[in-house]
């Protein structure tokens, strides 16, 4: 018989291993991005204070700002982008700690419970900022701007809060259940 592959989900040497390097890679570069855009912000309003350095319009990609208070404006879109970021990080960081849990071959740790809850509050949050940034960024670009950031509802994003409210749940029930075998001895 030819040899099979076999992929563990849990454990060292598991997939879950690999996802968790995948992970912390992804959390330095969303840390370093995040401080980038925190020295963008506080740079865009130190620049504001000399508007002749800053033009009077601004053009990145398709996104098209003018006007007298386009330090601010961008400020401002720089904040939410970083809010967005640190929003990311609070997800990445629960779910390495969640995949810790997994390599140690323990996924009902009870601590994965709230984990999973603040990564559903935090991906929540993340949806109704978008719904409140959008009509301000574009009240902020141009008119004519290709930019486009829409305030609908993403059924996408809400159906995965709910499925990461529900895993909660379930992960609370068999840390339940793995505590009242473990007192079944």
């Amino acid at each position: 018989m030819g040899g099979r592959l076999v992929m563990r989900a849990l454990g060292p040497g598991s997939v879950s291993s690999f996802l968790k390097v995948v992970l912390d890679v992804f959390y330095a570069v969303l840390c370093v991005a995040a401080g980038a855009v925190a020295v963008a912000i506080i740079a865009v309003l130190l620049l504001s204070f000399k508007p002749e350095i800053l033009q009077s319009q601004v053009v990145i990609g398709d996104i098209d700002l003018h006007g007298p208070w386009i330090g601010p404006v961008i400020a401002t879109t720089l904040l939410g982008a970083d809010l967005y970021l640190a929003g990311s990080i609070l997800i990445v960081g629960r779910l390495r700690r969640i995949f810790l849990t997994l390599i140690a071959g323990d996924p009902f740790d009870p601590d994965n419970v709230p984990r999973l809850r603040v990564i559903a509050a935090t991906l929540a949050a993340q949806e109704v900022g978008r719904y409140i940034f959008a009509p301000v960024a574009r009240l902020a670009t141009h008119a004519n701007s290709h930019f486009h950031l829409t305030g609908s509802v993403s059924l996408t994003a809400w159906f995965s809060v709910l499925v990461i409210a529900v895993l909660s749940e379930v992960f609370r029930e068999g840390a339940r259940l793995r505590g009242e075998a473990e007192l079944t001895i």
